[in-house]
């Protein structure tokens, strides 16, 4: 059945897909060419309306985009017998294509150029997702009897908060195994980092820049602070021991990834704006979290005389990711590391990763217990040239087809507590 996987629709489908700009909000497209490509398989589609006035009022709700009209897609079959429910997931949007330049390809027309397929979402992730389609697409083909059912939920909104998954979740589609199909390597990612966004606002005083010394730079402010950030990055990150994340020389970043600030080129800057990602530990409450990184800035601004009186500021926006994990006796991470053993692929033992993803919302709203299991290197992902192998495809719809077959048998297997 392995040698089934219809290499020839997966590249296809994918190129249909990265053509499709599903960035800024815009991933509505996407999602029908999703359901499309779900229905052709044989699957049943649910599609609805995702009513994002009411998923606001989750506590789990987050975003940082404007969006017209969201869908929300979930793939279901179902194999009867009352056997359990195996949940894929995967989504569309992708980050900015940034300075059309820098790209040796058209970011949004899938080159295929020495083995390997460029274009944007190749490996974050529309390349995974159509990945586990074409795995679904050979199970269903091969007409091999199984237990239980599948939901592949295709989900927007992952880049800036999740809402996709979050109302998959709130809908209904829940299960007893999720697998997120990020790109790891097709390694076995049993735990997440957080990622909280924050906005930095630092004061000055202005002054006309010829007399630049009765002002006070919001810049020279700033960079106090920030280079007070950098030293309780490296303290939060000194006594990490979570052996999957033992690999990561950072395993919960600090960065800071936009300052803006100023308003005259001869003027000293009253104010200077930062915004960035705050990492949080795999079993860190969020709410202190927030107040680690609050306290650390109110405490460096205690010590410099102008910033005493006139304090930075910290607010958090936009994506707030909790951290999560699975336990390694969840039946899905049994299923998971056996594929990757079997196929020779991945790491032998678990892993964590530094980012958050909306594992999250399937273990922590949904009550799912997951892993992140998917083809292709994250390390590519949000940048320039775009790319992951086309073996790599392959690799991770034979997973993915291999994990349908054996998750029934993996959960009937495991004698209830």
């Amino acid at each position: 059945m392995l040698d089934a996987i219809d290499e020839s629709w997966l590249l296809e489908t994918l190129a249909g897909l990265i053509a499709i700009p599903s960035w800024g909000g815009r991933e509505r497209r996407a999602q029908e060419y999703v359901a499309a490509a779900m229905g052709g398989l044989g699957m049943e589609v649910d599609i609805w309306e995702v009513d994002e006035g009411g998923l606001a009022r989750h506590p789990d709700y987050t975003t940082e985009i404007e969006r017209v009209d969201p869908l929300g897609v979930v793939g279901k079959v179902c194999w009867g017998d009352g056997g359990p429910t195996l949940v894929l997931n995967g989504h569309v949007d992708v980050v900015p294509p940034g300075d059309a330049s820098r790209w040796a390809t058209p970011p949004f027309e899938m080159v295929r150029k020495g083995g390997r397929v460029y274009g944007r979402g190749a490996v974050d992730m529309k390349g995974p997702l159509v990945a586990g389609l074409a795995g679904v697409g050979a199970v269903l083909a091969s007409g091999i009897p199984l237990r239980g059912s599948l939901l592949f939920q295709s989900v927007i909104g992952e880049e800036d908060g999740g809402l996709g998954t979050l109302a998959s979740v709130l809908r209904g589609h829940v299960g007893d195994g999720a697998m997120v199909l990020e790109p790891t390597g097709l390694s076995v990612a049993t735990a997440q980092a957080g990622a909280l966004n924050f906005r930095l606002t630092v004061p000055g005083r202005a002054a006309h820049g010829a007399l630049r010394h009765q002002g006070v730079s919001a810049l020279e402010k700033f960079m106090l602070v920030y280079r007070d950030l950098v030293g309780f990055e490296r303290e939060r990150n000194r006594g990490v021991d979570d052996p999957r994340l033992s690999a990561l020389s950072v395993p919960y970043p600090i960065c800071v990834g936009t300052v803006r600030g100023g308003e005259w080129a001869s003027t000293v800057p009253e104010s200077i704006r930062a915004e960035g990602r705050f990492g949080v530990g795999v079993r860190e409450d969020v709410a202190a979290a927030r107040r680690a990184l609050e306290d650390r800035v109110a405490a460096c601004c205690a010590r410099d005389g102008f910033l005493r009186e006139n304090p930075a500021v910290v607010e958090w926006w936009g994506g707030q990711f909790a951290p999560c994990e699975t336990s390694d006796n969840a039946a899905i991470v049994k299923v998971a590391r056996g594929v990757a053993r079997d196929l020779r692929v991945g790491c032998e033992e678990v892993v964590g990763v530094p980012y958050g993803s909306d594992l999250r919302h399937l273990v922590n709203a949904g009550g799912t217990p997951g892993v992140l299991f998917g083809p292709g290197d994250v390390s590519g992902a949000h940048r320039e040239n775009e790319s992951i192998a086309v073996g790599e495809l392959v690799d991770g719809a034979r997973a993915v087809a291999l994990c349908v077959m054996r998750f029934p048998g993996e959960l009937s297997s495991i004698e209830p507590p």
